[in-house]
């Protein structure tokens, strides 16, 4: 059974156990499961089960409401029964964990720093996107107050243009200066190492990029090919990607691996104009960079390096 539609049925078994005990907060409790964890992305299998799986739900409150009953409330939680269905829940302290009772503003801040929307471009900048993209994945079951899905919202509709225009800036600066400058070079001096190197760099640079392109937030490394999958618009570069990775670092695939790059580099630079970021008719990454950074009106994000934000 996978983690979502185990905490589905525990919630519709269990939830309504809390709201009884706590009547006049019942409407003030959302409940769902979002956050860590490869349930969150509907990931899971056999192997995610060999820790933090269970039947649990996340019961996420304002922090006025934690005050008044939070500590009731998570006693309340660990009260539930711990096996269901076969499997047996973990309890966890007040908004340590993966689920229990988690007031909102402390859930958000975990992953962005902020304990609601974040109001400037540079928190926008400073979050890393893995912590978005676990902040907004999973699954809100009800949030009748409504306080944690206003959050959810604006965290889910992406970017703003210039925090977006900055990151795309970044990943194409890698992109050119590891790929199509670096790879090349590092190969016909025989240094297979830092080609192996150079190439990490741009996969990793072009995953980011393809996921910025698609408006969605590129999750932990480990789910990110996996998320890929889903990709419409990019989905042929995301296979040369995989294919980039298959060849190995070796010479005798040199030929194969410029041109993976090359190609994944030439739709880059075809949907950034598509797109409207980029006027410059060029393959060549780094001649994008300067029609990129002058769509940027903050002035505090376009005083900054274009590498910034290269990680």
């Amino acid at each position: 059974m996978k983690g979502m539609e185990l905490a589905k049925a525990y919630y519709g078994e269990y939830a309504d156990t809390l709201r009884g005990q706590f009547p006049q907060y019942a409407n003030r409790m959302a409940f769902g499961l979002v956050g860590e964890g490869s349930e969150c992305y509907g990931y899971d299998d056999q192997i995610s089960q060999d820790h933090d799986f269970g039947p649990g739900f996340c019961v996420w409150i304002t922090r006025d409401t934690a005050r008044a009953i939070g500590n009731d409330l998570q006693t309340a939680y660990n009260a539930l029964p711990n096996n269901y269905m076969g499997y047996t829940r973990q309890n966890t302290a007040e908004g340590a964990g993966r689920v229990g009772v988690i007031p909102i503003d402390r859930f958000y801040a975990r992953f962005t720093n902020c304990t609601d929307i974040p109001h400037t471009n540079l928190e926008w900048l400073r979050i890393p996107e893995r912590f978005l993209s676990i902040a907004t994945n999973g699954e809100v079951f009800s949030d009748p107050e409504g306080e944690f899905t206003r959050i959810r919202s604006v965290l889910q509709g992406f970017y703003p243009q210039d925090v977006l225009r900055k990151k795309i800036a970044a990943r194409a600066a890698v992109m050119a200066q590891s790929g199509q400058y670096n790879v090349p070079r590092c190969i016909n001096r025989g240094d297979l190492n830092a080609a192996y190197l150079a190439t990490a760099e741009f996969v990793r640079a072009a995953v980011s990029m393809l996921y910025l392109l698609e408006r969605k937030y590129m999750p932990f490394y480990k789910w990110a090919f996996r998320g890929m999958q889903t990709f419409s618009l990019c989905a042929k570069p995301a296979a040369e990607l995989s294919q980039l990775i298959a060849l190995g670092s070796g010479a005798e695939t040199a030929t194969q691996r410029q041109a993976l790059i090359e190609s994944i580099c030439a739709f880059t630079a075809d949907e950034l104009n598509r797109q409207g970021f980029s006027n410059t008719r060029d393959p060549f990454l780094q001649n994008h960079l300067p029609s990129i950074m002058a769509g940027i009106s903050d002035p505090q994000i376009s005083s900054l390096h274009v590498m910034a934000d290269a990680d």
